[in-house]
Parts: structure tokens; C-alpha cells; sequence
């Protein structure tokens, strides 16, 4: 399933990267050093985290897109230091409990 293809259930908008990105699974955590050893190639990782060493720990570890829930938004440094490194992000107001089940109910049908 592609990122683009959840962003109107999550209410997502797209802040930078590409919508394209297959993703497969999804990390929900905001403790850096822990996202960096279980975040996974292709997953979407779900945060409340906005500095830029979220953009560091997601150039290490590839997700699909990292999600901003609960209208996180990123600065203008972090967008940019994303752009250069191809880092997908989504913003949402949904908190990430929502985020998550309706990811649940939207890639259930997949399975």
C-alpha cells in the first residue's frame, strides 16, 4: 500500500518527500534512541517528535514517511534538511491512537 493511499484517512497532508513510497508496517514511538533500533525500512513512524534528529534517525533507518500526529509541525530548517535526504513526512491532527486504528481498519482490507 502506498503512504499517499492513507493520507485523506489519517487527514494527513503532505509536508515533503514522496507520496508514492510503498510502506509496510508502522513504528509508533518518541524516543529517538529506541525508534532508531525498531524503526524499519519501509515503515511509517508515527511521532509527536519535531526537531531535526528526527530527520537524522529517519535518514538511518528508511521509513515509507514519518507522521507528525497531533498537528506537529516541523521548522522550516527540518523540512529543508528532509528535502535533502528524501525523508517523507505527513502532518496530522489526529493523535496517534487515531492514527493507528484507522491504519488498522484501512490495511486489515489489504491483508
Amino acid at each position: 500500500m502506498k503512504v499517499n493511499d492513507i493520507c485523506g484517512k489519517i487527514e494527513a497532508v503532505l509536508v515533503c518527500g514522496n507520496a508514492e513510497n510503498e510502506f509496510c508496517g508502522v513504528y509508533v514511538g518518541d524516543l529517538l534512541s529506541r525508534a532508531m533500533s525498531r524503526v524499519e525500512s519501509g515503515n511509517l513512524w508515527v511521532t509527536i517528535m519535531s526537531n531535526v534528529n528526527v530527520v537524522a534517525v529517519a535518514t538511518l533507518t528508511d521509513p515509507a514517511a514519518v507522521i507528525l500526529a497531533e498537528d506537529v509541525k516541523l521548522g522550516e530548517e527540518e523540512i529543508a534538511k528532509a528535502r535533502e535526504n528524501g525523508i517523507t513526512v505527513l502532518s496530522t491532527p489526529l493523535s496517534a491512537y487515531e492514527i493507528c486504528t484507522k491504519l488498522c481498519s484501512v490495511t486489515e482490507k489489504e491483508i
